[in-house]
């Protein structure tokens, strides 16, 4: 685009960025990251920009696996090549290698770990980074550990005579000189040459992988094997010898009474004259789960039906939690009732009430978590609630909201589990410590003055969104550097992903009153002229697990028009952002129609209308608006939803259906007038393959961002290891470090002066500026900046003999506080 805006002649280029928090987890409101410079020619084709790198650090000789024998020595080298200076450092298993001695003279890398033990055994990777890139090399070192086999014969052949007078008479050998024990695992290393060659190999017949017992309960677990006789065995946990029966075929293991603490990994180890072996298995101790964490909490009561909502246990028992068990006592002047039983069925922390509850009676209620062992004990009890009497519809009150600058969030509210995490920072269940209202508490990150005006601005567009279908802005906190907005809390979870659920029932008529509800919460909107700018069904929630009420969420990229100002946007999610978006065009009204098009589309086929293989395809495919109807999909789909659907997906913005104009659509009369009501359920697997596909692009742009810091750890990307997956955002954990500190500076009266310094840490930490003991205020001549890549900068401008001092910039999060300073010097 040219200064003015307008479009060059032959080729526009724009980049649609979706970015995420620089953690690696995929946000809650969105597929993810999209940082894809594309250029739209006349021709309406797109394609990919690339950066070329020059002479990046190269592996030439890569690192060997290797296996050694504990109290040996680990020496792992590598060959690089690559432009000077190259940065070299070390991971043990993905964290940084906080033992051994490394080395690099600029060609060869080295690491050693001397006298290794047991748990120095996993995969070690070394990082090579300079200028023009980073790269990776990763090797598995195991380690054999005999130092706990010591159960054998004084005829075991080739045992020394200093090891084998040690040996006492129940097997167990006593704490001997290192040399000796050095001594000892050579010799069972040591095969037999002169032994009957016909004798069988050692080895495991058919040994357990798991076992799985009840707390209170004997765990009895048997290996068998076959050896060439005498076999000696012992079991091993945590390097300590265990209590076993023996025999020459076999050694069971009995733990008389289990406990918690006896869950764990358990090692068999055997020997014979010729070899060893060993097998691994796990031991679960499971027992009934802890009762829920909170007292329900209750919210949108009628003459005959509440919605509960609780905290899971804190401990699930060793088992995960299945359901909930929901119990109900009357309450009043007479003798209250027993506690009875309302459903055993409850999946998930939030439950609609809606049978065996009277008007204008009076209930307290209580929880029970259950796992395969059984029902936990009830948790606390909840308050004493009245049910409204017949004919009483509980009201909404909208109220405009004020952002509090005089208190924290916590001062009004409990914070209790994460309930996501999006490119604008986490999303928390709240409670109000008054009303015990469950809410959601939207927390910016809101250290660089955008994110803060973005808050704000999110914040202020809410006071005109005061509608049933869009969720509400409750309180609003500015409590420098966090922002939080207080949400209604949503207890039914995203609409597609109740629908595809088995006991839900699709069809079409009621996919049209899903979109009518969309339209009318979106109509309400397109009258005060405000654009959502990012539906999609990620944003499209149920109002409760059972009903079929929806709301509208994320209004973080909504935008007000200008009848004065073209509005011209760059973000949007790809599957769903409009022709105009793409092409850096004005949006409209219209904007957000051809995204409930879309929405539509998805809602009775399964399928996406512009899914490509890349971003940049799907991009390609919107804006040369190319999409027809899939024969199978919609072969059982009425003509008057081809219609609604054709007249919405229109790349000429002047001839999609306005918001009035869908409402009005014979597709929303033939349900309305019940022409509908025998049309059969649609099929949902198709839907089931897009959400899957769904959560793998947002697992897969959490996988690309962690590659491209390490690119050589593959073995964490491998489905198997999805543990691993999970606990990325725990390794990457550390406390804040500046790698470049502020300098002091001497600058003349009425000029401006930059303090810059740059951070590392995660999470983001949390920064202030000091200036001497007080807080740095922004101002018209003072900005605080703080980007992405951790650089802090604190600018002053037109600076005064005042100026001088000292200035510090203080950096805080989850896991340590640091500070650097620097002295400002104002000479006239």
């Amino acid at each position: 685009m040219n200064g003015d805006g307008s479009k060059q002649r032959y080729v526009s280029t724009f980049r649609i960025q979706i970015k995420p928090p620089r953690a690696s987890s995929a946000p809650e409101n969105g597929p993810g990251t999209i940082d894809t410079a594309v250029k739209c020619t006349d021709t309406g084709s797109l394609s990919l920009s690339s950066c070329k790198r020059l002479d990046p650090p190269v592996f030439i000789e890569p690192l060997q696996d290797c296996s050694v024998d504990e109290g040996s020595d680990i020496t792992l080298c590598g060959v690089l090549k690559g432009s000077q200076p190259i940065k070299v450092s070390w991971l043990h298993n993905g964290e940084v290698a906080r033992f051994g001695k490394h080395s690099f003279d600029g060609r060869d890398a080295s690491f050693v770990v001397t006298e290794c033990l047991p748990e120095d055994a996993g995969a070690y990777t070394c990082l090579a980074e300079n200028s023009a890139g980073k790269t990776s090399c990763c090797a598995a070192v195991f380690v054999r550990d005999f130092e706990t086999i010591c159960g054998m014969h004084s005829h075991v052949s080739k045992i020394p005579t200093s090891a084998s007078k040690s040996i006492t008479e129940n097997g167990m050998s006593p704490q001997s000189p290192k040399d000796e024990r050095q001594e000892f695992r050579r010799s069972l290393c040591t095969s037999d040459t002169g032994s009957d060659k016909q004798s069988p190999a050692l080895h495991f017949e058919n040994p357990p992988q798991h076992l799985e017992v009840k707390v209170g309960q004997t765990a009895r677990v048997t290996c068998f094997f076959t050896g060439s006789p005498p076999v000696v065995s012992c079991w091993i946990r945590n390097k300590e010898q265990l209590r076993t029966e023996n025999t020459d075929r076999s050694s069971t293991l009995v733990i008389a009474e289990t406990k918690p603490q006896h869950t764990g990994s358990y090692t068999i180890a055997v020997r014979d004259r010729k070899s060893s072996a060993q097998h691994t298995l796990t031991l679960s101790v499971i027992e009934r789960p802890q009762p829920p964490a909170s007292s329900p909490v209750i919210s949108r009561v009628s003459a005959s039906s509440l919605v509960l909502s609780w905290s899971g246990p804190c401990y699930d028992g060793g088992s995960a939690v299945l359901g909930y068990v929901i119990e109900a006592k009357k309450q009043g002047h007479a003798e209250p009732g027993e506690w009875s039983e309302l459903t055993s069925q409850c999946k998930s922390t939030s439950y609609r009430v809606s049978s065996g509850l009277q008007p204008h009676k009076e209930y307290r209620f209580r929880v029970r978590a259950y796992n395969t062992v059984g029902a936990s004990e009830p948790g606390p009890v909840s308050p004493v609630v009245r049910m409204e009497q017949k004919g009483e519809e509980a009201s909404q009150a909208y109220n405009s909201v004020t952002i509090d600058s005089s208190h924290k969030v916590t001062d009004h509210y409990n914070l209790q589990e994460k309930l996501g995490m999006g490119k604008f920072g986490l999303v928390f269940k709240l409670t109000h410590k008054e009303t015990g209202r469950v809410c959601a508490g939207k927390f910016y990150k809101g250290r660089r003055a955008k994110e803060r005006e973005a808050a704000r601005k999110e914040i202020e567009l809410m006071n005109y969104l005061h509608h049933p279908k869009l969720v509400q802005c409750l309180a609003a906190y500015d409590h420098k550097p966090e922002m939080v907005m207080v949400m209604e809390f949503i207890a039914g979870g995203e609409l597609f992903e109740r629908i595809v659920d088995d006991s839900f029932e699709h069809t079409e008529p009621a996919s049209v009153r899903y979109m009518q509800q969309i339209l009318q919460g979106i109509d309400y909107m397109h009258q005060q002229n405000i654009l959502h700018l990012d539906l999609k069904p990620e944003n499209i929630v149920c109002v409760d697990t059972t009903g079929t009420s929806i709301k509208i969420i994320d209004f973080g990229l909504a935008s007000r028009l200008d009848g004065n100002t073209p509005l011209k946007v760059m973000h949007g999610t790809p599957e769903f952002v409009a022709p105009e978006v793409i092409n850096y065009e004005p949006v409209c009204l219209a904007t957000d129609m051809w995204s409930i098009g879309v929405i539509c589309y998805i809602l009775l086929s399964g399928e996406s209308p512009f899914q490509g293989n890349s971003d940049a395809e799907t991009l390609a495919l919107v804006t040369a608006a190319q999409w027809e109807f899939d024969e199978d999909s919609f072969d059982e789909i009425t003509d008057e939803a081809k219609n609604f659907i054709s007249s919405l997906l229109n790349k000429d913005t002047r001839r999609r259906m306005s918001c009035e104009e869908a409402l009005a659509h014979p597709w929303m009369a033939a349900f309305d007038s019940g022409d509908l009501a025998a049309t059969k359920c649609l099929s949902k697997e198709k839907m089931k393959r897009f959400l899957a596909r769904q959560k793998w692009k947002k697992a897969g742009k959490a996988m690309l961002a962690l590659k491209r810091m390490f690119p050589g750890l593959t073995w964490l990307y491998n489905p198997e290891a999805e543990h691993a997956l999970q606990s990325l955002e725990q390794k990457m954990q550390g406390p804040p470090q500046f790698t470049q500190s502020l300098e002091d500076q001497t600058v003349a009266q009425g000029s401006s002066v930059r303090l810059s310094c740059h951070l590392t840490g995660y999470p983001d930490p949390e920064v202030v500026w000091l200036c001497g003991e007080e807080p740095v205020v922004e101002s018209s001549t003072v900005q605080i900046e703080y980007e992405e890549d951790g650089h802090c900068t604190l600018v002053i401008a037109k600076v005064g003999t005042v100026d001088t001092n000292v200035y510090t910039c203080r950096a805080t999060n989850d896991h340590g506080e640091t500070f650097c300073s620097a002295n400002l010097t104002v000479q006239q």
